[in-house]
């Protein structure tokens, strides 16, 4: 019996051998065929800007081509859907943004779960969004501006309805209980210049965005909505900072953008690619990019990923609901 035992065991630790290195040439030989990145956006904006460069950046370190296809609609939720109905799934990845989180909050009928249906790979970089008054105005600090806020109503404009932009004024709104109403404008083109002229009191913005007014003196800044101060405004206070006694302590949004895949796709390919990322964050070419978006490279991977879009869909549903945001 003894001898058996032992032929059994080295069966089985051979088999394990086997096994392992079948998983390693397994993660080696993906991708077997043209890798698509889907962006559930239209041509142009951040999103496939950041795309067409990780695109851009990765195809000297995959063996296959990968190309770049936009399908917008729906906040995003049309490519979105796309892509959890697994059509390729074992080769088609998607950038997805906070239109992710927010989308099934305020679109009616989604055909798709938002965690479950999808594979996590990596948060790529993270933009804030900044809270900004007009240059001309009396406000210099959140907490001035909540305290006036208390007694009248303020407006705030947005590029449009249920974007980060958006969601960032309803969060403020939810958390503070301030009596505050969106004008929401047909993209940034209108609603920085409402924000600069006075003609709303407030608004949030995309960093990039606001930067080039904020430096003019034509805006000011009041504070960044992530959770730690932007290496490109470092003077300016976070919303937990500056809302601090306002009930703003947990207060963090950011335009962060990160790639996904069909729950489907093999955990051996979604650590290459993980691992692949982690070399294209690093290089002094996508550092330089992040600079012209005011970004920082995100940190999540994986399962903490998936955590972090757990919390967000459930963050977002309730700021939605409270302020009966539907599209």
């Amino acid at each position: 019996m003894k001898f058996w035992n032992k032929k059994i065991a080295s069966f089985i630790a051979v088999g394990g051998m086997f096994a392992a290195m079948a998983t390693g040439a397994q993660a080696d030989e993906w991708p077997t065929k043209t890798v698509k990145l889907i962006v559930p956006y239209a041509a142009g904006g951040t999103t496939d800007i950041t795309t067409r460069k990780i695109a851009e950046l990765l195809t000297d370190k995959l063996d296959e081509n990968i190309i770049v296809e936009n399908r917008p609609g729906a906040g995003s939720t049309k490519g979105t859907s796309m892509l959890a109905k697994g059509r390729g799934a074992s080769h088609v990845l998607l950038m997805a943004s906070p239109g992710h989180v927010i989308g099934p909050a305020i679109y009616p009928g989604i055909d798709y779960d938002p965690v479950k249906d999808f594979k996590f790979i990596r948060n790529i970089i993270d933009v804030p969004n900044v809270m900004v008054v007009s240059g001309d105005s009396p406000y210099n600090t959140v907490a001035e501006f909540i305290e006036d806020a208390k007694n009248k109503e303020m407006t705030f404009g947005s590029s449009g309805v249920g974007g980060s932009l958006h969601m960032s004024g309803e969060l403020l709104k939810s958390m503070t209980g301030l009596n505050l109403t969106h004008v929401p404008f047909r993209g940034s083109g209108e609603s920085v210049p409402a924000v600069i002229s006075g003609d709303v009191d407030f608004s949030f913005e995309n960093l990039p965005v606001a930067m080039p007014h904020i430096k003019a003196g034509k805006m000011k800044a009041l504070a960044v909505t992530t959770a730690e101060r932007s290496p490109y405004l470092p003077d300016v206070p976070t919303m937990q900072e500056a809302g601090k006694g306002y009930g703003l302590e947990t207060f963090k949004v950011s335009a962060w953008f990160g790639l996904i895949a069909h729950k489907s796709f093999s955990e051996e390919a979604s650590l290459k690619m993980q691992k692949l990322l982690d070399e294209v964050i690093k290089t002094e070419d996508f550092k330089e990019f992040m600079k012209t978006r005011g970004a920082v490279a995100g940190v999540q991977a994986g399962d903490d990923f998936k955590a972090f879009i757990q919390d967000e869909v459930k963050k977002w549903a309730v700021v939605a609901e409270k302020a009966n945001v539907k599209k």
